[in-house]
Order: C-alpha cells, then structure tokens, then sequence
C-alpha cells in the first residue's frame, strides 16, 4: 500500500500541484492501507518490479486510479480501467474540473458526465466532476 500511496501522490502532484500541501505522504500511506486496502480491490501495474499504477475500486465506483507521470498515455491506466469494468457492470468516478488529463481520459473511455460541483463538498474544496459508465452505453 506504501508503493500505491506514493503513485497516487506522484501523479496526482504532477497533474495539481496545488494540492502539495494539502496531505503528508504518511497521511497518504495511512489514507491507503486504512481505508482503500480494506474496502476497495486494489490492483496494480508493475515495469519489472515497480509499480507504475494502481487502481482501487468497489461496487459501482473507482476510488482511485493513478499511473506515475512518464508511464501515462501508454495503456496502463487502460489495463488497469479494464479490470474494474470487467468485474462491475457500471461505473462511477470522480475527478477535479481542472484535471484535464484524467477528464480525457475518461471521456475517451466511454464515461458521461453526470455532474458537475463547486467543490464544498469534498476535502480538497476544490471543483470536481461525476463521471458513469456502464457496458450497456
């Protein structure tokens, strides 16, 4: 969980800086072996032995999905989508509004827009976007 918490914070620091300050990596690495180990399936991608990608999901919802930034674009985050939609058969997922690369991603992907939010409802107060998708559609 330590290796996933490190992805995530790398990507999501190159993707939004902004964020740099709001979790500490040991807030991360707690963040993942307390809460997404024990409710989401957790898979990851590997070059050699490292991991490169990680996603959490559950019952209708991708907690996480993160690829290290010189490794996006190149299927992995494809690879690790494909897992969760081929064990549920619909979808949910957030990401910030201005998290252009991981709005592409999922619109390229078959996901629709459902909503759109100011942010006050999350921790990072920051604008986001509710994405679906669902094998039928």
């Amino acid at each position: 969980m330590d290796a996933a918490a490190f992805v995530h914070r790398t990507a999501l620091l190159h993707a939004l800086p902004i964020f740099e300050e709001l979790h500490t990596p040991e807030e991360d690495r707690w963040y993942f072996r307390e809460t997404m180990f024990p409710v989401c399936e957790v898979f990851g991608a590997f070059d050699d032995s490292t991991l490169v990608g990680v996603i959490a999901f559950r019952r209708d919802w991708i907690d996480q999905l993160y690829v290290l930034p010189g490794l996006q674009r190149r299927g992995v985050g494809t690879a690790l989508l494909d897992i969760a939609r081929s064990t549920y058969s619909s979808l949910h997922a957030w990401t910030f509004q201005r998290n252009v690369v991981a709005r592409s991603f999922y619109e390229s992907r078959k996901f629709l827009k459902i909503k759109e939010t100011d942010g006050s409802d999350n921790a990072e107060k920051e604008p986001d976007i509710l994405y679906f998708w669902s094998r039928g559609s």
